[in-house]
């Protein structure tokens, strides 16, 4: 068995190379193990919504400037509801910000990063194809199992080992139970061309199927469309002219017609988080920590601020306490009150504006209104959406 007397990570997506970019800041020197080959989701085209202050890390660790071009910036959040009054505006100026946020696609940002490990490598090793297949957790270190694409299996041993590849190494840990809720609800998400060009604008409409958005996405929108399973089986079956009729049906007017729908893909929504964490040497961050409806785009947010509040526990730790139990329980103080606001927010947004009961369209219309008029609610909601809780 190979011993490594640093932090290891798995996964080599965003969230786990932002950790081993920002542990290499701090002068920590860092594994990473990643399953697939090198650049294999460059070309993955999901639209991922970054806020303002995952922008700022991102500066700070040298990788905007790889990214800058690849974005589309949202200078404004449209909120409505789908027959009903009430709507709101938040605007970026508003609030003294470039930006409330930036879309752009996984692949672009897969390449931004990796753009900065080749400019400045040193300390950071990466290995690609190798998945791990078990993870034995010890009181002194853990034992990460993994096989190459030689298939011999190999371990080592770490003092802190990392999971952020999304939850796939979890299945390898027995014992370990999930909190999942499961909304009965799939997403179907794509791009469309609209007869009106977006203006930085993103919106957000809730209607009683459930919530949409478009997202300003280069020139076109990024579309998420959630819904019951079996409705969202009816809209999938439809055929392009079809579908951007139903679209504009429960979209309305704003972009005027939908002209063109690229190729849809559909996931199930659920909120979930790990039930249990561990006591030493073993920490998760990321989606495979927790994973929230994307309503509110808070999910891979969290992610990044999971990583960065890690980096800056492990840089203040001396080496010989890397992974001791009482820095993983402050780890995990720091961050319960962001990823708990985080998921009881976006999952208080799915049950108040995706049902239809009496009354509730009214108290969605007048909440709506009155945050139109607020402006210290409208910057606590800005803030919230920026850096978190």
């Amino acid at each position: 068995m190979q011993t490594i007397n640093h932090p290891v990570v798995i996964g080599g997506g965003p969230v786990g190379l932002v950790l081993a970019l920002s542990l290499q800041q701090s002068g920590v020197p860092v594994t990473v193990l990643e399953a697939q080959s090198p650049g294999a989701m460059y070309g993955d085209g999901r639209a991922l919504a970054l806020s303002y202050g995952t922008r700022q890390v991102l500066e700070q660790l040298g990788v905007w400037a790889q990214l800058e071009a690849a974005v589309t910036a949202i200078e404004t959040i449209h909120v409505s509801q789908q027959k009903g009054f009430g709507r709101t505006l938040l605007k970026a100026q508003e609030h003294d910000l470039p930006a409330l946020g930036y879309v752009v696609s996984y692949g672009a940002l897969m390449q931004a990063l990796d753009a900065r490990l080749e400019q400045s490598p040193a300390g950071i090793t990466m290995q690609y194809q190798v998945p791990v297949t078990g993870l034995n957790v010890h009181a002194s270190a853990t034992e990460v199992e993994y096989q190459p694409v030689d298939g011999v299996v190999q371990k080592l041993s770490t003092p802190l080992a990392v999971i952020a590849d999304g939850g796939r190494s979890l299945e390898a840990i027995p014992g370990l139970v999930r909190e999942t809720k499961h909304y009965g609800h799939d997403a179907l998400v794509g791009l469309v061309q609209t007869e009106q060009p977006h203006h930085n604008i993103a919106y957000e409409r809730f209607t009683p199927r459930g919530p949409m958005a478009l997202l300003p996405n280069g020139p076109q929108f990024s579309l998420v469309w959630t819904g019951e399973q079996a409705y969202l089986d009816e809209i999938a079956a439809l055929d392009d002219d079809a579908f951007l009729q139903a679209l504009h049906e429960a979209f309305g007017d704003r972009v005027g017609k939908f002209l063109h729908a690229g190729k849809r893909f559909r996931f199930p929504l659920k909120l979930s988080k790990l039930g249990q964490t561990f006591a030493t040497h073993c920490v998760v961050i990321g989606n495979a920590a927790q994973t929230m409806h994307p309503v509110a785009g808070q999910g891979f947010n969290v992610g990044i601020r999971d990583a960065v509040a890690l980096a800056k526990n492990v840089a203040a730790t001396q080496a010989s306490e890397w992974g001791a139990a009482y820095r993983l329980a402050e780890y995990h103080q720091s961050r319960q009150r962001d990823t708990g606001r985080g998921l009881q927010f976006t999952d208080f947004l799915v049950n108040v504006f995706s049902n239809d009961l009496v009354g509730v369209g009214l108290l969605r219309g007048a909440g709506l209104g009155a945050l139109s008029l607020l402006p210290m609610a409208r910057r606590f909601l800005v803030n919230k959406m920026s850096y978190g809780s």
